[in-house]
């Protein structure tokens, strides 16, 4: 049975919030042949493990559109994803225009029916004017609110209906049949300026919330990009690669040598030397010299392919926190409407003057005072200020789910090249011969500038700002020698060698028994630091030593200390060596590290802290990382890096300073302490006011609330969630 079971991933339509990602769900694992479902609301994915003899995708579209959803099953996953962004564009696009309309006709009403005194057939005008701001610009809400209600569920959209709908329709029955009120000496309101501002509001939440998860998918699409196009490439066969071209296929190299740049799998920013015998993998790109590669895995079995594969599981299979809201809706909802009625109903037994008109409008005024502004922005508010002072402090920050997690973070999982160091190889350290001078140094400068060796340019730098700081015996590296050097050769692999003045130099990564005992020691101590040596000889004497490394970043350091002291364990994860990992590890104070993995070996780490209970965090710059991105409860990316990794990242450091990881934690659990008072007081409000609005006073005080009062006090308590939410700012 194992053995029939398949996996894909579905592009879901019509989702808008946490009962609908339910909804999608349980239809699907109540599906005969669906073994496991999991949907994810900001990615808009259904992961589905379902045996194929028993369900059909086909099948499953069925199922999904009878709840009321939609499932995209045509062709593969990569054509399922284009027609689920053109969809998704479409729906921006017209989400956009309806709360431009909303906003346009909300302070139209605002400005009418509150900027000026009455004025003939107002009423009227202000009816015209709400009435598309309510059925058209908030038509999703209400749709979705009525879909849920023949299903027996409710959600945000059914609060924002009942509110929306509640205050239209008692405007309208006010403006059509004001003698009820008036005969009985009271006054009618109209309350379109409720409705259309409750859907301006909630529209302009939506368009954020869209814009923010808009480009998911795309993550996917640009990592199968890196696969090169490729026809009748079988497995056997062999083809030339040129340098500047990506290799198509993973294999083995069987004629030729070059450097290949696989940065994307092991994050190593050094181009690695391939000759026969070498292993390649498909979306490298190769740098230098033209290789002839064999075929071993080809199409969807290369390592690329596995990638992408990861990523979109780990996204389609990411639990996504529950929104509070939507939690509550499900039982706030149907208690309003209890309440409600049950004030009705009391005041038609026990009032012994007009209960039907009391009961009506305490009934009312229950209803349009627990409309859930302040409950619906409680939330978002607070999100969206929080997001906001991120953008401003270089931090972005994909989505509200990504900075509501970032303050349940308990350990951090750093990359170390590019994102705990600076990711270019530089020269750390160097040893020169006592009787070494200018002409020695001039030599290799001159040497080093006409190498293609990806370590030369560091080097040449090193000599020449080393010449501009006065140096101690460098002197006079203005490039003179180099005129001077013949019989320049490359040796693939091993190192450069040049004559000059009679003597042969090399330069190279081979030592000799011969060298300098001071020289070798050095070079020892520095190879357990994980740096790249390279040895410079004059015929058979050794002239100098250099250790090139990818140095850590100060602001690493910082950024440990300052998580440390937040309560969040550090680790380091990399495709680098031990030595160097360990090296690095121990001057930015991290104590744990795992070297020499691959990106599946990362993403399988993650997986494994989660399983220990631990909410972890991934930090990285490479397309190696993405899986692993993916897979963490919180990924940061850094500015500097990929865009294969901004893409799959859940937040984005502009500047690549570490330290804003701490930063983003902080602002993550403040925003989370703003959105929890602003929910205290939310239904603080709501158990407060309800009981007044029912008429509970009136027996003892003779007051009630009106629905003018009722509808102030909720334009109150909403002024109250914003204002704190502007906190954050």
């Amino acid at each position: 049975m194992p053995n029939k079971i398949a996996r894909r991933n579905f592009p879901v339509v019509g989702m808008g919030c946490a009962s609908c990602v339910a909804r999608v769900q349980n239809t699907l694992k109540e599906q005969k042949g669906v073994a496991k479902a999991s949907v994810s609301l900001a990615s808009n994915m259904a992961q589905v493990d379902y045996d194929p003899a028993t369900v059909s995708p086909a099948d499953l579209k069925k199922a999904v559109q009878a709840a009321g959803y939609d499932l995209i099953v045509d062709g593969d996953e990569d054509s399922a994803d284009d027609e689920a962004d053109s969809l998704q564009e479409d729906h921006f696009r017209s989400l956009k225009r309806d709360m431009i309309f909303s906003v346009i006709l909300a302070l139209l009403i605002m400005l009418l029916g509150m900027g000026f005194g009455d004025f003939p057939y107002k009423g009227c005008v202000l009816l015209l004017l709400a009435t598309p701001a309510v059925f058209w610009c908030g038509r999703r809400f209400i749709g979705t609110a009525w879909k849920q209600a023949r299903h027996g569920s409710s959600s945000m959209d059914t609060l924002v209906a009942l509110s929306i709908l509640i205050s239209y329709f008692f405007s309208l029955f006010n403006l059509l049949f004001p003698g009820v009120w008036t005969g009985r000496g009271l006054v009618p309101h109209l309350y379109f300026e409720s409705s259309s501002m409750i859907t301006a509001f909630i529209l302009i939440g939506r368009v954020l919330e869209e814009r923010a998860k808009h480009g998911t998918t795309k993550a996917i699409r640009d990592l199968a990009g890196l696969q090169p196009k490729s026809i009748h490439i079988l497995v056997g066969d062999t083809l030339m690669v040129k340098p500047g071209e990506r290799i198509p296929v993973d294999g083995e190299v069987v004629e030729g040598e070059g450097y290949v740049d696989e940065s994307m799998l092991t994050g190593e920013p050094v181009a690695s030397y391939k000759e026969a015998g070498s292993k390649v993998w498909a979306g490298t790109m190769n740098q230098k010299g033209s290789i002839t590669v064999r075929a071993d895995k080809v199409g969807n079995e290369t390592m690329l392919s596995a990638i992408v594969k990861m990523v979109r599981d780990a996204q389609g299979s990411k639990a996504r926190i529950q929104n509070l809201v939507d939690k509550v809706a499900s039982v706030f909802v149907p208690v309003i409407i209890g309440i409600s009625i049950l004030t009705l109903v009391c005041w038609l037994v026990f009032s012994s003057h007009d209960g039907l008109t009391m009961g009506l409008l305490a009934m009312v005024s229950v209803l349009v005072i627990a409309c859930p502004c302040s409950l619906g922005l409680a939330t978002p508010t607070a999100l969206t200020a929080g997001i906001g002072n991120g953008a401003r402090h270089g931090i972005l920050i994909k989505d509200a789910d990504s900075l509501q997690v970032a303050g349940e973070i308990d350990c951090m999982v750093f990359d170390k090249t590019g994102t705990l160091t600076e990711g270019r190889p530089a020269v750390s350290d160097s040893w020169w011969n006592g009787s070494a001078g200018e002409e020695e140094r001039a030599v290799l400068l001159a040497m080093e500038r006409k190498s293609e060796h990806p370590l030369a340019g560091a080097v040449a730098a090193f000599l020449e700002e080393a010449d501009k700081g006065g140096h101690e015996g460098a002197s006079g590296l203005d490039g003179s020698a180099e005129a001077t050097v013949s019989s320049f050769e490359a040796v693939p692999g091993h190192g450069i060698k040049a004559v000059y003045g009679g003597k042969t130099y090399y330069a190279g990564n081979e030592s000799s028994s011969e060298d300098s005992s001071e020289g070798n020691s050095l070079a020892t101590k520095w190879k357990t630091e994980g740096k790249s040596l390279i040895y410079f000889r004059k015929d058979s004497n050794l002239v100098a030593v250099l250790a090139l490394e990818d140095k850590i970043k100060p602001s690493s350091i910082e950024a440990v200390a300052s998580l440390k002291a937040l309560g969040v364990e550090t680790l380091l994860l990399t495709g680098d060596n031990k030595d160097a990992a360990r090296h690095a590890a121990s001057l930015a104070g991290i104590s744990k590290i795992k070297a020499g993995v691959l990106p599946q070996d990362k993403e399988a780490y993650i997986a494994a802290l989660q399983a220990e209970g631990h909410k972890a965090a991934m930090a990285g710059d490479g397309i190696n990382d993405s899986a692993a991105l993916a897979k963490a409860d919180l990924s940061i990316a850094m500015g500097g890096g990929s865009d294969i990794a901004m893409d799959t990242a859940m937040a984005t450091i502009v500047s690549s300073d570490l330290r804003k990881t701490a930063d983003l934690i902080k602002l993550s659990r403040r925003t989370s302490k703003i959105i929890k008072e602003n929910l205290f007081w939310a239904f603080i409000y709501n158990v407060l006011a309800i009981p007044v609005a029912a008429g509970v006073l009136y027996p003892a005080f003779g007051f009630t609330l009106s629905p003018t009062i009722a509808s102030a006090c909720m334009a109150l308590s909403s002024v109250c969630v914003v204002t704190n939410s502007l906190r954050l700012r």
